[in-house]
């Protein structure tokens, strides 16, 4: 373009002018000329500077993850917008009943969001980039270049941008789907969950939900405890969404319903609940009911993804995304999936809020240790590290530790904070697989359902104890069966109670439904509110 404009300048000057005031007009033509060229290279300095990054970083890059800005230079790239104002939560705790709670931060959570992200929106929508707003945290995923990164960026309400990288699942390959019935799997039996259920409590009327590579909803030990599932047809609204929209291997993208395109999700929420009747007993709490969310493309997830299951089970919607309701959450979160720096979470801190605000809503978080054992304060990947994260690790069937559980202190954030809470069973579990089949699988990721299915247990056993996150984790922590190590780890002998490799020790479940029957009262006053199946 700047070519063309020069020929146009050029063939000007060389048409005929009279001789009269020739001497008069070489000035103005030369001037002329010279404002048009300065007018070129201002134009041409004013694009380059819009997709070009300067040598010396300007102010608005300073708040931006260098990995972000390294992409973006000459590629679209994903991140995530985080702003400076999050709402503040922690009145939720005074509310009476987990409804109550989870009304609440949802209310907080949108009001906050939809004031503030209006300007940033405003700019992305100019730039004809790609977003989506969420309100578990005050954040916005944007898919665009450096000229969108810039303009974004630079806006106050900005604190920091993060990357949204894609995050392979850290997990053994998939092994082939061949197991036969066992009845009562050996990792129910030790943890004693067919004692509860001889005392008529296996979950009823409790809500678990599930974020994972998603799930094959009507396989035979799962159907029947699937909230979307009456025994005749299905209904997925407030009961599945995928966060998954583009991609998604066999389930393709935004699948409708519940689906599982790589196995590990099923193998997960059987250890949860599963039990066909036929005599694959491989669930904690077989009599609770389920509800999903997809939170990775074929193992694969982002911040991004992860945060909108996390959104979602605070206040499920209906199946095209609408009318999100609180009263429909679950009463539990299981979490069996990390996210690493190597793979793009460079920093520790940025599912945080995220993990937090779920739990003010009165909703338990268990996640999965990770598998990066047997060092010490190998526990260093969100959501495991947080506080707000009940953290498991994995024992074998000899009732040890595994050698792949990671232990703790938590070292990443700066907390050195004890980690895991407590282990449950890990390794060669037996649990469903795609297709109707079964399949034994290890890892931590097996370890946090049967934390996640004993809080179900609890929460039937007492329903008082709905939204009561601490009183639960309480509960499970101080009937724990103590485990001692000889290994120290963060200057915590092994030998100490809690340590950094079993956390209080190895659950009982038996021990802590009878500790909350114990605190068992009145009751009546919670009926038709603390759930709604």
């Amino acid at each position: 373009m700047t070519s063309n404009i020069c020929a146009t300048g050029d063939n000007k000057d060389a048409m005929h002018m009279p001789d009269t005031g020739a001497r008069l007009a070489q000035p103005w033509r030369w001037l002329w000329r010279s404002g048009l060229w300065l007018l070129i290279l201002w134009g041409a300095a004013q694009m380059l500077a819009a997709q070009t990054p300067p040598a010396a970083a300007a102010g608005w890059q300073t708040k931006v993850a260098p990995s972000v800005l390294a992409t973006a230079m000459d590629q679209e790239t994903e991140f995530i917008l985080f702003l400076a104002e999050q709402a503040d939560v922690t009145a939720a705790a005074a509310r009476p009943t987990r409804l109550a709670r989870g009304f609440y931060v949802f209310a907080r959570l949108r009001a906050v969001a939809e004031r503030t992200q209006r300007p940033l929106l405003a700019t992305l929508e100019s730039h004809q980039a790609a977003y989506r707003p969420y309100w578990v945290a005050n954040m916005i995923w944007v898919r665009g270049d450096w000229r969108v990164l810039a303009a974004a960026a630079q806006h106050d309400e900005v604190a920091y941008v993060y990357a949204n990288a894609r995050l392979p699942l850290s997990e053994p390959p998939p092994p082939p789907a061949v197991s036969q019935p066992q009845g009562i799997e050996w990792n129910i039996g030790l943890i004693g969950a067919p004692q509860v259920w001889a005392a008529g409590i296996a979950g009823q009327n409790i809500v678990i939900g599930g974020q994972d590579t998603g799930y094959d909803w009507n396989h035979p030990a799962l159907i029947n405890q699937y909230r979307g599932w009456d025994g005749q047809q299905a209904d997925h609204s407030y009961n599945w969404h995928d966060a998954i929209h583009s991609g998604g291997g066999v389930c393709g993208a935004d699948s409708a319903e519940p689906c599982d395109d790589y196995g590990h999700g099923t193998h997960t929420l059987g250890i949860l609940v599963g039990d066909d009747g036929q005599g694959n007993q491989i669930g904690v709490a077989p009599a609770a009911r389920w509800i999903g969310c997809r939170n990775m493309d074929q193992g694969i997830g982002t911040p991004a993804s992860y945060s909108e299951c996390f959104q979602w089970f605070i206040a499920p919607t209906d199946a095209q995304g609408q009318n999100p309701d609180p009263a429909r959450a679950p009463h539990i979160i299981n979490n069996s999936w990390a996210c690493t720096p190597g793979e793009g979470c460079l920093d520790p801190l940025i599912l945080q809020t995220v993990v937090a605000n779920t739990r003010a809503a009165g909703i338990l978080v268990v996640a999965s240790a990770g598998n990066s054992g047997a060092s010490c304060s190998s526990i260093s990947t969100p959501p495991a590290i947080y506080d707000d994260a009940f953290t498991v690790g994995a024992v074998t069937s000899s009732d040890v530790i595994a050698a792949y559980s990671s232990r703790g202190p938590v070292l990443s954030d700066g907390s050195n904070r004890l980690k895991p809470d407590v282990v449950a069973p890990g390794s060669n579990v037996r649990s469903s697989w795609l297709n109707g089949s079964y399949a034994n699988l290890s890892g931590t990721s097996m370890a946090a359902p049967h934390v996640a299915g004993l809080a179900a247990l609890i929460l039937s056993a007492n329903p008082n104890l709905i939204g009561q996150v601490s009183a639960v984790e309480d509960l499970i922590l101080t009937t724990a069966l103590p485990r001692a190590s000889s290994e120290e780890c963060g200057g915590v002998p092994g030998s100490q109670q809690p340590n950094n490799t079993y956390g209080y020790g190895r659950i009982d479940a038996y021990a802590a439904v009878t500790a909350a029957q114990a605190r068992l009262g009145p009751y009546a006053s919670y009926a038709g509110v603390i759930f709604r199946p």
